[in-house]
């Protein structure tokens, strides 16, 4: 039976440069990739350089709130 505080957890990324504008109607978007971290050995918010297909570069992502 699993405890309701897992050690492991999923978190999402999001890219940090991408923005909503709205161009010609349509939302651009936002990167967001999934990973998993551990609680103990990383209490702190991830931080990675992921490839963003909306900025078509590598840009920081940020584990966003959940």
């Amino acid at each position: 039976m699993a405890k309701s505080r897992d050690v492991r957890i999923t978190v999402a990324l999001e890219c940090t440069s991408c923005t909503q504008k709205e161009t010609g109607g349509k939302s651009t978007g936002i990167s967001r990739y999934t990973t998993r971290k551990n609680r103990r050995n990383t209490p702190t918010r991830l931080e990675s350089e992921k490839y963003c297909p909306y900025c078509y570069k590598h840009t920081l992502h940020k584990e966003s709130k959940r």
